[in-house]
């Protein structure tokens, strides 16, 4: 295991401070500091970026973070018993680690911001998602970060990258197709974590892309919540529910209207969402 600073080990950070990881938080705690460094590192050049974790239990991602070079790190964390064992990582990167107590599903990331930002953290399970279409869905865009570098369970990771015409493609693939560029950098087996979850995990990089003219993200979500909640339709019958004349949107698209949503490219939704 790499030694990356004097700090004491995680598993003895757990036990001082009784940190067990409590289910209900979706806490899941990586020991592995080779795989923290590694999880750094796919972020890419830390120099001169302030990186916001959510979710840091005991702070074995926050210390490879710090010690990747990061100039300040913005820690999140809901449970209380971890503030502690983050302050001492704190008082041993003097200035370098700011520690907010709340939850992150009501924090304002864009004030967070200062000059070059990543978001990086090995997220709750049970707030993964919508963390993720939050981040996706702010506005002004381009956003406040430069990039997402992400841990979620490997089936929802696959749905985020999925291409039209994979099993997981979906509503999902589609926001973070529109929005962003979106890859798997490797997988996570469950023996990487204490304690060890039922699923294999993965790690997503994410960079936001420029969008040209576009539909209103309300638009969005009506076509696709139609489309793919019938996925098995023809797009003819499961854009019905949307109550506006198809033909007219079918043809905007080029579509015959025989196709299903899995069919249709990112482009071909915004097309249909901007006619909407």
């Amino acid at each position: 295991m790499a030694q990356i600073d004097t700090l004491p080990p995680l598993r003895e950070v757990i036990n001082t401070h009784g940190l067990r990881a409590k289910k209900e938080l979706g806490q899941n705690f990586l020991l592995d500091l080779n795989l923290t460094l590694r999880i750094a590192r796919t972020a890419g050049s830390l120099e001169n970026h302030t990186v916001i974790e959510v979710g840091p239990g005991p702070g074995g991602l926050t210390r490879a973070l710090l010690a990747a070079g990061a100039k300040k790190v913005i820690a999140i964390e809901r449970d209380s018993r971890a503030l502690p064992a983050l302050e001492e990582i704190a008082a041993h990167y003097p200035g370098r680690l700011d520690i907010i107590e709340g939850d992150a599903m009501q924090i304002d990331y864009g004030a967070l911001a200062d000059g070059p930002t990543r978001i990086i953290a090995n997220l709750p399970y049970n707030i993964a998602t919508p963390l993720l279409t939050g981040w996706l869905s702010t506005a002004p865009w381009p956003p406040a970060w430069d990039s997402l570098t992400l841990m979620f369970q490997k089936e929802v990771a696959e749905r985020i990258c999925a291409a039209p015409g994979d099993k997981a493609y979906g509503r999902l693939a589609v926001l973070t197709g529109w929005r962003a560029r979106a890859h798997i950098a490797f997988t996570v087996p469950p023996s990487a974590f204490v304690p060890p979850p039922k699923v294999t995990s993965a790690i997503v990089h994410l960079t936001p892309q420029p969008i040209a003219e576009t539909p209103s993200l309300a638009a969005l979500e009506a076509v696709t919540r139609a489309a793919f909640g019938q996925r098995r339709k023809m797009i003819r019958q499961s854009l019905k529910s949307l109550g506006v004349p198809l033909d007219t949107l079918f043809e905007a698209a080029g579509l015959k209207g025989t196709e299903r949503a899995e069919e249709l490219d990112v482009a071909t939704f915004l097309t249909l969402a901007r006619c909407l």
